[in-house]
């Protein structure tokens, strides 16, 4: 203290002291442990503060720069992208259901669905195809078909399917339900719809339909051929109702002998 005494002595010393220094210096010896003067709290915790927290804010700072690089990357620092080249998509593969007398394979050559995406067309016959259908995994189709004389094996997954041919028929052997429901499993869409298909196998079904539409357009608007349909012939032999059936001639004989029904030959009714 006798130090600073002498020193603040000095007129010139004390002429570049700031404002209220000299009145704190008045205070009791106490003031050694009071708190700092306030011109003291302007010089020293300023670079104190900045030194303690300039490490924590500039690792922070440089962290954050760092991760703003990061995610600014694909757009900032990578090389812009050169000219994308075309995506060459598959060819959508048409299925047509038909014999060989018609060749759709001609009628499709050089179409491109919207313009982009060429088309593959497989032909064959329903009893030249086998398939296995997933829930998941589409409609895998197994085609086995002799062309010029070569017997060609293919499997492949269509993308749409056109019917040219009936799925059902009387003759032994020729009932292709079960692969129309298999198309129908996978999911596929096609031309006229499988939903059709299918029921177009039994002539009665759709004739059944055609009876809805008949009671509710009436006769005038919507006539049809009356018919009888039986389950099986069992109950033909025990109805009431008269029967007739149209017969060719050469069959006439042959119906008189087994039956005593009236037939109907050419217009021309025979007892």
């Amino acid at each position: 203290m006798n130090f600073l005494r002498r020193r603040l002595s000095d007129s010139s010393f004390v002429a570049n002291l700031p404002n209220g220094y000299m009145t704190d210096l008045q205070r009791p010896d106490s003031s050694t442990s009071s708190p700092a003067s306030p011109a003291m709290e302007r010089r020293h915790p300023q670079p104190l503060a900045a030194s303690f927290s300039s490490p924590g804010s500039s690792l922070f700072s440089s962290f954050s720069s760092a991760m703003k690089q990061t995610s600014q990357a694909p757009s900032g620092l990578m090389e812009p992208p050169g000219p994308s080249t075309p995506v060459v998509q598959r060819p959508r593969i048409l299925l047509v259901i038909d014999d060989a007398h018609t060749d759709w394979a001609k009628y499709f050559h050089g179409k491109k669905v919207n313009g982009e995406i060429e088309i593959r067309v497989e032909q064959a016959e329903f009893s030249e195809l086998n398939l296995a259908a997933y829930v998941t995994g589409g409609c895998m189709v197994d085609m086995q078909v002799v062309r010029n004389g070569t017997k060609v094996v293919r499997s492949f997954k269509p993308d749409f399917i056109l019917v040219r041919q009936h799925a059902y028929s009387m003759a032994l052997g020729e009932d292709y339900r079960s692969l129309v429901i298999g198309l129908q499993y996978g999911g596929l869409p096609a031309v006229n719809s499988l939903y059709s298909v299918y029921n177009f196998c039994s002539k009665p079904w759709v004739f059944s339909q055609l009876i809805k539409i008949f009671h509710s357009l009436g006769p005038e608007k919507f006539p049809l051929v009356e018919q009888t349909f039986f389950p099986n012939h069992k109950p033909m032999g025990h109805c009431k109702a008269p029967r007739r059936l149209m017969l060719t001639p050469r069959k006439v004989q042959r119906h008189r002998r087994r039956t005593s029904l009236p037939v109907i030959c050419r217009d021309t009714e025979i007892s």
